[in-house]
C-alpha cells in the first residue's frame, strides 16, 4: 500500500511550493538575519499609484492591467540555492505554466544576495500557483506570492534578503492598500494545507512589527 501512495505524497509535497533540498553552496558575503535592527535600514514606503514612480524599479511595474491584489504570501524555496529561472524550469517540468511565484528574492547562490526578480506572473498579472499549486483557491487568485531562496527550517534569511523583502512589501502594500494583517507565511495562510513554509526560522513576527512601525 505504501508504494502505491508514495507518488501521491510526493506530488503533494511538490505542490506546496517548497523545492527539494539541494547541497548547500558556499555563498560569499552571506550574512544571516540577526534581528529587528537589520530590518530598520530598509528603504521607506514606496509611492502609491497616484505618486511618482521614478524610484521604483521598472520590473516592479506590471505590463498588463493590474489585478486587485488583497494579500501577500511569503514562501521559502526549501533549497539552499536557486533563482527565478531555476524554479521556472522546475515548475514547468511538473506540467505547470511556469514558475508559481510572482517574485523571487535571491540569496547570492544563483542571483545576487537580496536581488528581487519579478516573474512573468507579476509582469503579466497572472494568477499565482504558489499556495496549493492550483488556481482554484483564494490565495492564488488574490495574493501576491514572494519566494525567498533558502531553507529557513535550517538556516535564516540574509539581511540583504530581509531588507529587499521589506522594500518590496512596502511598495505592494502602498500600491494595493494591503494591510499588514493580510501578510501571511505560506503555512499560516487561511485555507492552506499544512506546511512549515517559509520555515520556522523566518522572523515573521519581527518583520510584521517593522512594517507596522
Amino acid at each position: 500500500m505504501f508504494t502505491k501512495t508514495l507518488p501521491a505524497i510526493l506530488t503533494l509535497l511538490l505542490v506546496f511550493g517548497c523545492q527539494q533540498r539541494q547541497p548547500k553552496p558556499q555563498v560569499g558575503g552571506y550574512q544571516p538575519y540577526e534581528g529587528y535592527e537589520a530590518l530598520e535600514t530598509a528603504p521607506s514606503r514606496s509611492p502609491s499609484k497616484s505618486q511618482s514612480s521614478s524610484n521604483i524599479p521598472s520590473g516592479w511595474m506590471p505590463q498588463n492591467s493590474e489585478n486587485k491584489w488583497s494579500a501577500i504570501i511569503i514562501h521559502h524555496s526549501g533549497t539552499q540555492n536557486g533563482d527565478a529561472s531555476t524554479f521556472d524550469s522546475s515548475h514547468r517540468s511538473r506540467g505547470w505554466e511556469g514558475i508559481g511565484y510572482h517574485f523571487v528574492i535571491g540569496n547570492g547562490s544563483r542571483s545576487r544576495n537580496g536581488e528581487i526578480e519579478p516573474t512573468f506572473r507579476w509582469t503579466e498579472q497572472r494568477t499565482g500557483a504558489h499556495t496549493g499549486g492550483t488556481p482554484d483557491n483564494w490565495a492564488n487568485r488574490e495574493a501576491i506570492g514572494i519566494c525567498l531562496v533558502g531553507d529557513f527550517s535550517k538556516d535564516r534569511p540574509s539581511q540583504q534578503q530581509m531588507q529587499s523583502l521589506g522594500r518590496l512589501v512596502r511598495f505592494l502594500q502602498q500600491r494595493y492598500s494591503i494591510p499588514t494583517s493580510r501578510i501571511y507565511g505560506h503555512g499560516t495562510t487561511p485555507g492552506a494545507n499544512s506546511t512549515e513554509c517559509p520555515g520556522r526560522n523566518f522572523p515573521m513576527q519581527q518583520f510584521k512589527a517593522m512594517l507596522s512601525g
